[in-house]
């Protein structure tokens, strides 16, 4: 029961003090048996009616007590009655009952017949109820109580409440369905609960379906509010091809306010048991957490002795500081094809992140000091540690004429397990200069800039470039740049289709300059396969035609003597919401650019990007790049939604031409990997069957090898107070070229969960795998 309960007391004793003291009066009455009769029956708070405690104004114990009754009599020191309708109200607080009677000395209350009590928090019905105002412990028999602002219902013979302490219900139940919906409830033979905790303990508990027993357990802590406590969670059960059957028992831990733990163990019936241990905590330093995964024995890799993995994570700010930490580390590198559901850190081009971040942040400065190391999860990776970075940023946003200074600043120590890649120390500086002018109409900006970069190379014996360049070990460079960029938005009043909207046209320009300068005896991502240090080419679309370095990074500036033009419009209706906008753009080459392989290049691909909102239930999202040089589609992908109540489907599409591929990464035995370049379509949906039963599925293909990227479906039933689902998925595990056959994993999930009970309260209750693509909303419209 809810500690509000005890409020039902508090009014009792309202009744006794104050009771008593108007029956005397009423001793000077003919007869002593005049009505006392207290009009103001209207200010009674409404039955059925959630009036939390934080929406009442004042101390609701030193409101007036307001009595009716139909008849009143009363002999001093020995007892008070009201007999007849009697009804008590203080504030939010209602006690009615057919009688009601104080006797003194011994201080005890007693109410029958029909006793009710509401106070806007829980309503309860009995058959009487006695309270000794001196211990205040207080009996009512024959409950039934409902919770009114949280789900809650339940009966009793018998409750009692020990003075301030807890409450003790016999013969009790407790559910969180509706009236007259017996889906589920817990019995017991005893439930009690203390003032202040979120949990029940119910002792001889029975968990019933529809009247039916399921289970029987001795004793049972049930949350009856969100909170923590130690103890078991509901287990999960599911099902996939290699695991078999699989029960979760998840254990939590409440170690302090400030920390905990939950502790998992996993039983696959095809291999074994698998354990995972997640500790975290609250520091004035900053929080995270740690995961810890173990199996000893596992039957389906018998080879295998023992795996392991781990995880620590920190984030935190003091003052000027912030901390950041993301260390893992597994046992062996086939570690998460074998456990595909692993929680442990985070993975990046084939590599398990070991990070940390420690920053300084001042008015006109800032620095971050950082590690960024790997375990390999391949033995073909070579991706570069960062053994630390530097970074400081210097900035003065307004000097004089409103021009602007920054200088940011990097010195970098790579290097890498892969013998025939080089080791660098790169110091880079960037001293900026920006003067912007901006009006209503106008935003326009003049920016110079200059790269100056310092390498330090080492290991560069054999390492040559595509056209036999080789590395220097120590090198500087230094790249002036100009940018001059000026964009006006221009606006009017039309009609489209019959309907009023305001349209933008925003044309912009862009002039830039980057001296063209010898880079190749630096290990950048244009002379060397696979080359830079952290640099690689960066994806071409409308807002990137704008960008002035074409490159992640600087191992690699691209030179430019080039202009950029493009426009946007955008559509807005009579509330202002963005209905439609198309952007497209081109760049134009004063000077072809020096990595092209043809030298007749005056122009790049047109980058264009759309998107559509019809009536709030059509979006339509599209974007490509169309080489009219090669006269071929180098990239494009579309997305279709429609939503409805219930009811969202959602389609999408995407294409990346092979040569992009290649031109972009650079990737080596392109042809294992891809026979015409990237051609995938997907299918995301939901919808209700009825009010309560909804289904979800998804279906993703991949068109240029033909084969089924994932399968899923789903389909849930909500109702009231519960709700169970069954979902099914199947998925492509990783191969590493075409030639391979597709092997797919199957899994089956059965989810149940309990509504009300807490946060979370579920048989592992879930909407979905986690291994699904999934939902994604790819739409921008400023509405």
């Amino acid at each position: 029961m809810s500690p509000t309960a005890k409020s039902f007391l508090s009014s009792m004793i309202w009744l006794a003090l104050y009771g008593q003291a108007m029956a005397e009066e009423a001793n000077d009455a003919p007869n002593n048996t005049q009505p006392l009769v207290i009009p103001t029956a209207t200010c009674l708070a409404p039955e059925y009616r959630c009036l939390p405690a934080n929406s009442q104004t004042g101390d609701i114990n030193n409101a007036p007590v307001t009595i009716v009754a139909d008849h009143a009599e009363a002999k001093a020191n020995e007892k008070a009655i009201y007999r007849g309708d009697v009804i008590v109200t203080q504030g939010n607080r209602t006690v009615k009952s057919d009688t009601a009677t104080l006797r003194q000395p011994e201080n005890i209350v007693t109410a029958e017949g029909n006793v009710y009590f509401h106070d806007g928090e829980i309503a309860v019905k009995g058959k009487s109820l006695q309270s000794n105002l001196d211990t205040e412990d207080t009996t009512l028999t024959d409950a039934t109580y409902n919770m009114m602002c949280e789900p809650g219902r339940g009966q009793a013979k018998r409750v009692f409440k020990n003075g301030t302490t807890f409450y003790e219900l016999e013969d009790g139940t407790y559910t969180t369905c509706p009236d007259d919906d017996d889906s589920w409830r817990f019995s017991a033979g005893k439930i009690e609960k203390e003032d202040g905790d979120i949990f029940a303990d119910l002792y001889h508990a029975r968990f019933e379906i529809l009247d039916t027993p399921i289970f029987y357990l001795p004793y049972l802590r049930v949350p009856v509010e969100d909170g923590r406590l130690t103890g078991f969670l509901y287990p999960s059960i599911s099902w996939n091809d290699n695991d078999g059957v699989e029960i979760s028992t998840p254990f939590y831990w409440n170690i302090h306010p400030q920390a905990d733990m939950l502790i998992t163990p996993k039983y696959m019936s095809n291999r074994g048991l698998f354990m995972t241990m997640e500790p975290n905590y609250l520091t004035r330093a900053g929080s995270g957490g740690m995961t810890f995964e173990y199996m000893g024995e596992d039957k389906l890799y018998p080879n295998i002795d023992k795996s392991w993995g781990f995880n620590w994570r920190h984030s935190g700010i003091q003052n000027h500081w912030k901390y950041d930490v993301d260390y893992s580390q597994v046992s062996d590198i086939s570690y998460f094809s074998r456990h595909t559901d692993s929680r442990v850190g985070s993975r990046e081009d084939n590599t398990l992140l070991q990070t940390g971040d420690v920053s300084y942040r001042d008015v006109n400065w800032d620095s971050t000091l950082s590690v960024r190391n790997f375990q390999s999860l391949s033995p073909n990776t070579s991706v570069y540690r960062l053994l630390p970075q530097l970074a400081m940023n210097y900035y003065r946003p307004e000097l004089g004429y409103g021009m602007g200074f920054s200088m940011p600043a990097q010195i970098s120590k790579f290097a890498t397990d892969n013998d025939s890649k080089p080791d660098a120390l790169r110091i880079n500086l960037e001293p900026t200069l920006v003067l912007p002018y901006n009006l209503p109409w106008l935003s326009a900006s003049a920016e110079g800039k200059v790269y100056y970069t310092y390498y330090d190379q080492s290991n560069i014996e054999g390492v040559t470039g595509y056209n036999g360049e080789t590395l220097d070990s120590t090198v500087s460079r230094a790249v002036p740049m100009a940018r001059l960029h000026g964009m006006v938005t221009l606006e009017r009043e039309g009609a489209l289709f019959g309907n009023s909207y305001t349209q933008t046209l925003e044309p912009q320009v862009q002039y830039l300059y980057i001296q063209d300068v010898d880079q190749s005896g630096i290990y950048n991502p244009v002379n060397y396969a696979g080359g830079g240090y952290d640099t690689a080419r960066l994806q071409t679309d409308y807002y990137g035609l704008f960008r002035a370095n074409q490159f992640s990074s600087v191992d690699y500036i691209n030179p430019a003597n080039q202009f950029t033009v493009g426009a946007a419009s955008r559509f807005f209706d009579d509330a202002y919401k963005e209905r439609f906008n198309v952007a497209f753009g081109q760049i134009y080459y004063l000077d072809t650019p020096s990595n092209q392989d043809e030298t007749s290049i005056n122009y790049s691909a047109w980058a264009i990007e759309s998107e559509l909102n019809v009536n709030d239930k059509l979006f339509v999202r599209g974007s490509l790049e169309y080489d009219s040089n090669l006269s071929n589609l180098q990239f494009g992908n579309a997305t279709v939604e429609y939503r409805d109540g219930g009811f969202f489907a959602q389609t999408s599409y995407r294409y990346v031409s092979k040569d992009y591929i290649s031109s972009t990464i650079g990737a080596n035995n392109l042809d294992l990997i891809t026979e015409d370049g990237i051609s995938q379509a997907g299918l995301v949906t939901g919808f209700p069957i009825t009010d309560s039963v909804n289904f979800t599925g998804q279906y993703f293909h991949d068109l240029t090898q033909d084969l089924m990227l994932e399968n899923q479906l789903g389909i849930t039933y909500t109702s009231a107070c519960w709700v169970i689902g069954l979902h099914y998925n199947e998925y492509l595990m990783a191969r590493s070229n075409i030639n391979n056959p597709a092997v797919y994993d199957n899994s089956i999930s059965l989810s149940f969960s309990l509504l009300g009970l807490g946060a979370n309260a579920g048989f592992g209750y879930s909407t979905g795998s986690g291994n699904a693509l999934g939902y994604r909303s790819p739409f921008g419209l400023k509405n």
